[in-house]
């Protein structure tokens, strides 16, 4: 039994000449924290907008729990909770009002909302503004309640559009945070950011994208494990003890690297056979009867995965 939640075959998007997504394929599982990772413009939202309903003409399918979305819209919007990256509240509305018209529009009874707004509140921290204009709300408010609005149905799954984006690192926490208590109660989370960190920080998987292509989805560890470009094995020493010479003569070596008294940075060659390497530089310490405390393999960052990929510069 398959236990696949979100599925992208083959889809493309085109507005006028500008080919937003160039067949693109992927899936999450029920349950995932899918973090959609790529530069402003890359086509994060209109993958979204596609799986939310909000844009119809492109090709390819998407299915949700094996059903397309195209045949199957009406059934879909009842599971799915949107948390765009621009929401046009009426700022002169309250929270408590705010929230119950969206509940109202969505078709959701009075007696319902009731109880549902104050649990959400609670979630989200915002139980003590619930009488406060929209207007007088901080930037870190608003985008809660944007997130307040999306779960308001209780959905199954949370898609949310840059939910970081503009908020400062106190509030950060505190939505992330929020993220992953609800991907425990069950929920799949789809969300989108160009900021490397937030996506590290709670993803347990990652898709990149670049100019409207997938170039590498995988867990954290697994995207790592996968970059052999610029692989560094550490070597820590005893202290007062003098560190190994000669490690530069071995030919999967590019450089060696003395970052403190007592460890070394030996950089690799690319491609190189990094069990074997280890074994060369085992061999070499041996002879030399260097006393060591650990030698170890230093994956790359997500950081230089990341930029691999996309080139430039992350935020």
């Amino acid at each position: 039994m398959t236990n696949v939640c979100i599925e992208f075959n083959n889809v493309s998007k085109k507005y006028k000449t500008l080919l937003a997504l160039d067949n693109i394929s992927f899936n999450i599982q029920k349950g995932d924290i899918f973090g959609y990772i790529g530069p402003n413009g890359a086509g994060k939202t209109t993958t979204i907008k596609i799986l939310v309903g909000l844009i119809r003409d492109f090709q390819g399918r998407v299915n949700l729990y094996g059903k397309d979305i195209s045949i199957n819209r009406e059934e879909f919007h009842n599971i799915i909770g949107y948390h765009p990256q621009e929401a046009g509240f009426q700022v002169w509305r309250t929270v408590d009002h705010c929230l119950k018209t969206f509940g109202r529009l969505s078709g959701l009874s009075s007696e319902y909302l009731e109880n549902r707004i104050q649990e959400i509140l609670e979630l989200i921290n915002l139980s003590d503004v619930r009488d406060k204009k929209i207007v007088h709300l901080s930037g870190g408010m608003f985008q809660k309640l944007r997130l307040g609005q999306a779960l308001l149905h209780k959905p199954e799954i949370l898609v949310l559009d840059e939910p970081l984006s503009g908020l400062d690192p106190q509030m950060r926490y505190q939505f992330k945070k929020i993220i992953k208590k609800l991907a425990k109660s069950g929920i799949t989370i789809l969300f989108s950011s160009h900021i490397l960190s937030d996506v590290q920080d709670i993803a347990n998987k990652i898709g990149i994208l670049n100019e409207g292509k997938i170039m590498r989805i995988g867990s954290p560890e697994e995207l790592q494990s996968s970059f052999h470009i610029g692989n560094l094995i550490e070597i820590i020493f005893a202290k007062n003890t003098p560190l190994c010479d000669g490690i530069e003569a071995i030919s999967d070596v590019e450089n060696v690297e003395k970052v403190k008294n007592n460890k070394q940075l030996i950089h690799l060659k690319s491609n190189v056979d990094i069990d074997s390497s280890i074994s060369q530089i085992m061999n070499k310490v041996l002879q030399q009867k260097c006393r060591i405390r650990s030698i170890s393999l230093v994956k790359p960052s997500l950081e230089e995965v990341y930029l691999k990929y996309v080139g430039g510069e992350t935020d």
